[in-house]
C-alpha cells in the first residue's frame, strides 16, 4: 500500500513539472512571440511648393446701384421708389443691357426717427418722421464697353446710389487660365528642387505626390455710397483693369544620391 502512495506522488511530481517547462517557452518560440521592430523606410524625398501666375484682361463688368426715397409713409416710399425704380430698369434696357443681366442685389424698409428734447423734462425723446425704402440692383454682364452709357443712363432716370462698379472674370475665363497655369507651377516647383538637391549631391529619380491649386484674387471693389449726381454733365469715364491669377503646385519629389 506504501508503495502504490509513493509511485503516485512520483507521478504527480513528474506531471507537475512537466506543466511547468511547457509554460517556459524556449528562446526560439521566445523571439518568434515578439513583434518585430519596423525597418525605417529607405525612401527619400523633397517637397516643394511651385507657383505661376498672370495678368489678364476682364471679360465682365459688375455695377451695383439703386434709388433709396423717404417719404412720411411706407406706402408712399414703397410707390415712389418702384416708379424710379422701374425708370431706371428701363434705361438700362435701352442702353443695352437685358432682363437675365440684371439681379436684386437689395431690397429694404425701414422707419426714419428723429432725436429731440423735451423742454419741460430735458429727456431726449424719437419720433417718427417717416419710411425709407432702398432698392439696390446688380447688373452683372460682359459689355464692357457699356459702362457709362448704363451709369449715365442709370442717373439721368433716377439712380441715387452708385455703390459699386468693378470689373472681373467671367467663371470660365478663370477656370481656363488657372488650368493653362498648372504646367508652368509644376515646372517652377521641380526648379526649384533641383537647385536645392545640387549642393546636397542629390537628384530627383521620381515623383510621390502632387496636389493642384488654382485662385482668382480680383481687386477690391471700389465703393461709392449715396452721390449726389445733379451736376454730372459729361459721360463718366470708368477704366478697367487687368485681373490677377494664380496657380500653386505642391510636389512631393523622391529622390536619390548622384
Amino acid at each position: 500500500m506504501n508503495k502504490a502512495i509513493t509511485v503516485a506522488a512520483a507521478i504527480g511530481v513528474v506531471l507537475a513539472l512537466g506543466f511547468s517547462l511547457g509554460a517556459i517557452p524556449s528562446g526560439i518560440n521566445a523571439q518568434a512571440q515578439t513583434e518585430p521592430t519596423p525597418f525605417p523606410s529607405r525612401e527619400k524625398t523633397i517637397s516643394v511648393t511651385g507657383q505661376a501666375n498672370t495678368f489678364v484682361e476682364p471679360d465682365r463688368l459688375n455695377i451695383r446701384f439703386g434709388v433709396e426715397v423717404q417719404k412720411p409713409t411706407a406706402k408712399e416710399a414703397l410707390d415712389e421708389n418702384s416708379d424710379q425704380m422701374n425708370k431706371v430698369i428701363e434705361a438700362i434696357k435701352a442702353a443695352g443691357i437685358n432682363d437675365d443681366e440684371i439681379t436684386t442685389s437689395q431690397f429694404s424698409i425701414y422707419p426714419v426717427y428723429e432725436s429731440y428734447q423735451e423742454k419741460e423734462t430735458g429727456i431726449y425723446k424719437q419720433k417718427l418722421t417717416g419710411y425709407s425704402v432702398s432698392n439696390i440692383i446688380q447688373v452683372k454682364t460682359p459689355k464692357l464697353d457699356l459702362v457709362s452709357e448704363i451709369i449715365d443712363a442709370a442717373v439721368d432716370s433716377g439712380v441715387n446710389r452708385v455703390d459699386s462698379v468693378w470689373f472681373s472674370l467671367s467663371e470660365k475665363k478663370q477656370q481656363q487660365v488657372s488650368d493653362d497655369l498648372l504646367a508652368e507651377a509644376i515646372t517652377n516647383a521641380r526648379s526649384k528642387a533641383e537647385k536645392a538637391l545640387v549642393p546636397l549631391n542629390y537628384q530627383i529619380i521620381g515623383v510621390k505626390y502632387v496636389s493642384l491649386d488654382g485662385g482668382y484674387h480680383p481687386p477690391p471693389m471700389p465703393y461709392y455710397g449715396a452721390m449726389d449726381f445733379a451736376e454730372a454733365k459729361s459721360a463718366t469715364p470708368i477704366f478697367s483693369s487687368d485681373q490677377q491669377v494664380t496657380a500653386s503646385a505642391s510636389v512631393v519629389f523622391l529622390i536619390g544620391s548622384n
